[in-house]
């Protein structure tokens, strides 16, 4: 009797090379189910590296546009199925990721082989083209948890001195933040279910800032209200890529694209509330507003600029961008955050506003230096902006709501609410200026 071992996966392995008949033809000339599986290999690879629906769907087309078949396919979040036609019949297939996340660093080693696809690819076979994507799916990550967790210390360090934080609450999120993403990258690293990683790299960095922050209080006598600090310490969570992309795909019509990212995001942003808020009721926490800095203008301004450029370069390595794509971010960063607190403070405009026009001002100057070294506009965009997304409103929501104060709450949430839909509204903006297929549909 012939025995079969039953994975313990959900999600069973793909082999790729068991759709090859002739691993010598050429991929242009092979059978449409050979040249589907690329063309859907490229869309799921795409899809894991948590861009939105538009970017997978034309790298799709493009790759499948040299292959001379055509290409319909409808994304989701963690999914996609699609169907390649020729002259005489379709072929239809549905893939699906065991998991999503961010990965800036393969999207753009993907980006760079669809777009010299036709010139490199099309005369290679297809058993070639999926070595070539072997490699690309199969490269490690840039960094190790320990350079993760350090990331998430610079930028929620420079977070907290942004919303208004000292050098008390700096430090103490600078520990707290960098050992809770260093506990949930560990947890990320075993493929441990991504609710339970980011509830326990919440409380590891919720209890970290509380034993820090006692032991500043106890040995140097610090006030007692740079507690308020502890709100920094765990804005890593903040689910920025699937919240901005969620409505870059709703502007796109990409409805059920961007319906579950938005799902997504919110279920991400509550349970970190939530772990949050009852940490905080156990050590007797309350989300205060900061002690007022002193600085002059100025100075204030002069200071906003690296913490910007701080913050953006700190997500941009948790995102596993580069080095050189996350100071890039880093730079659009500094200038979009900073013209978004100023325009705040000098001219009184209301944060949503401001919101939209820092943000806009971030997409621009992707779009322009993306002409120059070819970075995907995503990977500079979201990463800029991701400092601008509210955490702190959105978490005084939860924390007043849980305590029954619903006035309160639903003022913080809808503020929170007004900023995240003018962050990317600022984005579709700027790339209708400057992307004239973006301009329109079909």
């Amino acid at each position: 009797m012939q025995r079969y071992r039953i994975s313990k996966h959900h999600h069973m392995t793909i082999h790729w090379k068991d759709f090859i008949t002739d691993e010598k033809l050429l991929a242009k000339d092979a059978s449409l189910k050979e040249r589907a599986s690329i063309v859907g290999r490229v869309g799921i690879l795409i899809l894991s590296c948590g861009t939105g629906a538009w970017r997978v769907r034309e790298a799709m087309n493009k790759v499948a546009r040299a292959l001379k078949i055509t290409c319909s396919a409808d994304i989701g979040l963690m999914s996609l199925q699609f169907t390649c036609f020729n002259k005489v019949t379709s072929c239809t297939q549905v893939l699906s990721l065991p998991n999503t996340g961010v990965n800036t660093d393969k999207l753009d080693n993907m980006e760079r082989f669809v777009n010299n696809f036709e010139k490199d690819s099309i005369n290679l076979t297809v058993k070639q083209i999926h070595l070539q994507l072997d490699h690309i799916q199969r490269k490690p990550s840039n960094y190790v948890p320990l350079i993760q967790g350090l990331a998430a210390a610079i930028a929620c360090c420079s977070f907290i001195f942004l919303l208004g934080g000292g050098i008390p609450e700096m430090l103490c999120s600078f520990i707290g933040a960098g050992s809770g993403n260093w506990a949930r990258s560990k947890l990320n690293s075993k493929h441990i279910t991504t609710l339970i990683s980011v509830a326990v790299g919440v409380a590891v960095a919720s209890l970290a800032y509380l034993c820090i922050f006692k032991v500043f209080e106890s040995y140097f006598q610090i006030l007692a209200s740079h507690e308020a600090g502890y709100i920094g310490a765990m804005l890593f969570v903040i689910p920025g890529f699937p919240f901005i992309t969620s409505m870059l795909d709703i502007s796109k019509l990409d409805m059920r694209s961007g319906l579950e990212r938005l799902a997504y995001a919110i279920m991400i942003t509550l349970v970190a509330a939530l772990v949050g808020w009852l940490v905080a009721l156990l050590v007797h926490f309350r989300p205060e507003n900061f002690l007022d800095l002193g600085l002059s203008p100025l100075m204030l301004m002069l200071l906003r600029l690296p913490a910007s450029f701080g913050g953006v370069f700190g997500f941009s390595i948790m995102f596993n961008s580069s080095w050189r794509m996350a100071a890039t971010a880093g730079a659009i960063g500094a200038v979009a955050n900073t013209l978004r607190l100023e325009l705040v403070d000098l001219t009184s405009m209301p944060p949503a506003a401001a919101a939209f026009f820092g943000a806009l001002v971030a997409g621009i100057l992707a779009s322009l230096i993306n002409r120059y070294n070819g970075y995907p506009r995503i990977s500079l965009t979201v990463p800029s902006i991701v400092i601008m997304v509210p955490g702190l409103y959105i978490y005084r929501a939860v924390y007043n709501i849980g305590l029954d104060a619903i006035g309160v709450g639903g003022l913080w949430l809808t503020k929170a609410v007004m900023i995240i839909i003018f962050l990317p509204l600022g984005l579709f903006v700027a790339r209708v200026l400057l992307d004239r297929d973006w301009r329109h549909f079909g």
